[in-house]
């Protein structure tokens, strides 16, 4: 067997063996293939796609290439969500700690953010003190104790998935949805998990811009799911504008403590608590989705789950009044204003630039390597379909630094479109999958 046969199979869309896609895992975990052989199998996959057996096959070799959590000895569906990344996506840091308190284990396992869509890592540890290094005996023991843990990556589980998305990384494909699937799918098996919620994002500020290829990326990964029989549901959720106000980890911390008091965004508010009700259902709390929403809805409205958040912050090493005093989260320096040069109605805000103006001034990270300043950020002051007067501010950008602060804020302000006449309006969840 050489690899560049089955580039050349699959360059021109032959189905792999599954035999095929185990030697070409092991080939190149273990150096024999190398990176540049590799990265035009990837392209090929890019341009060809994978049935879904291939992926299934891709996805049981990736698990396979390193260790897996044992969570059995906890009692209880461990279900977690995932979300495939956006411009101020932190609905499942509300999300989780509301499922939690409702009564299901949710193990958290996230990796770094690259580009601008930021992670959940990066932003906890925007909290001074919070670790996220828990070994695998401090994470169970935290999950049985409390019902929900928040840790990095293992480099042991999944590690050749590890080596092959920098791979992507560096070479333009990580949008090949199958290479997404087995990504996602392979990790989250390793993790121990019995049910997932996946939220795929879709749009300008999405990973995926089209919703034909969210779609089928949802089929793929509940696919993989159900075939390892683990629960699984899918939303497809719309991602053309930033989700919440606030894009910046410490800035978006904060309104994670504000609507977890019933005091966020509408927008980020109702997704958080779709999330939530289906983490409750499938981690079979309640009977029914019905009964899942009812609960979720308590559990903000009586702050139990602003109250799981802090529990977990102080038990992770956090500073738990960091929720109730912003003062003690890293705070920018400098605010610029983005103001709005014509009156009417604000009819798109391309979430991409946001999220690459906020990487400009530190929110983010291009490579691996890159340092994340936490309290820096955008701050929109408007969202699609309200109606401005000229002037009027649009956002702000907090930054510690000036260089690259007017680059940004000019992206911003390309940002936003304004017209005489109100867009038409736009579903957050657009499908459910699963």
């Amino acid at each position: 067997m050489r690899i560049v046969d089955l580039i050349h199979r699959k360059r021109d869309g032959e189905e792999l063996s599954t035999e095929d896609i185990a030697w070409l895992i092991e080939g190149y975990r273990g150096g024999e293939i190398p990176d540049y052989q590799m990265a035009a199998f990837a392209m090929a996959v890019y341009y060809s796609g994978m049935s879904d057996r291939e992926v299934s096959a891709l996805t049981d070799c990736l698990v396979a290439s390193g260790d897996r959590l044992d969570l059995s000895s906890i009692p209880g569906v461990k279900v977690d969500m995932l979300s495939t990344g956006g411009v101020g996506d932190k609905a499942n840091l509300i999300a989780a700690p509301l499922a939690a308190a409702a009564g299901a284990v949710v193990p958290v396992i996230s990796g770094r953010g690259l580009g601008y869509t930021g992670s959940t890592l990066d932003k906890l540890e925007s909290i001074p003190g919070f670790g996220t290094g828990l070994t695998f005996e401090q994470f169970r023991d935290q999950l049985a104790s409390t019902r929900l843990a928040f840790a990095g990556q293992d480099e042991q589980l999944a590690p050749a998935d590890g080596k092959l998305f920098g791979l992507r990384d560096a070479t333009a494909t990580l949008e090949a949805i199958p290479l997404i699937a087995a990504s996602i799918m392979s990790n989250k098996l390793a993790a121990g998990l019995d049910a997932l919620v996946l939220d795929v994002k879709v749009g300008s500020g999405a990973l995926i811009k089209r919703q034909v290829d969210a779609r089928r990326l949802a089929q793929m990964m509940v696919g993989i799911a159900r075939r390892t029989d683990r629960r699984v549901q899918a939303l497809i959720t719309d991602m053309s504008q930033p989700l919440g106000f606030a894009i910046g980890n410490a800035l978006e911390i904060m309104e994670v403590s504000q609507t977890l008091q019933s005091a966020g965004p509408n927008d980020l508010t109702r997704l958080a608590l779709e999330l939530a009700a289906r983490m409750i259902h499938l981690g079979r709390v309640t009977e029914t989705l019905d009964q899942a929403r009812e609960l979720a809805q308590s559990k903000l409205l009586d702050g139990s789950g602003y109250q799981k958040l802090k529990e977990v912050i102080e038990l992770q090493g956090g500073n738990p009044l960091v929720m109730d005093r912003f003062e003690l989260l890293p705070n920018a320096t400098g605010a610029r204003e983005v103001t709005s040069p014509r009156a009417g109605f604000v009819t798109a805000i391309a979430a991409e630039d946001i999220g690459r103006a906020a990487c400009m001034i530190g929110a983010g990270r291009e490579t691996r390597e890159d340092q994340i300043d936490p309290a820096v950020g955008v701050i929109l002051e408007v969202k699609v379909g309200e109606k401005v007067e000229a002037g009027a501010v649009l956002c702000r950008l907090y930054n510690t630094r000036e260089d690259r602060l007017e680059e940004a804020a000019q992206l911003v302000e390309d940002a936003f479109r304004i017209s005489s006449h109100p867009p038409e309006e736009r579903e957050l969840i657009l499908e459910v999958v699963g």
